[in-house]
């Protein structure tokens, strides 16, 4: 049987949604293992002189835990 735990994962890119999303997967499969899914939570975009200056996701990362 295994055992997964879910941590919340925040992320920015300038680039997109989807970069800020490769980069927060990145860091979070550096830092734990066994990672095996992420679900996008909410994704932000901050304005600045009328342009998108930061794109920003929210994602929960599920992870096994060893046993």
């Amino acid at each position: 049987m295994s055992i997964a735990r879910i941590t919340e994962i925040s992320a920015t890119s300038a680039k997109s949604f989807e970069d800020a999303t490769q980069k927060g997967i990145a860091r979070a499969v550096n830092s734990l293992r066994n990672v095996k899914s992420a679900w996008i939570k909410d994704q932000i975009a901050t304005i600045e002189n009328d342009k998108i200056s930061e794109y920003k996701v929210h994602m929960m990362v599920s992870f096994v835990l060893d046993d």
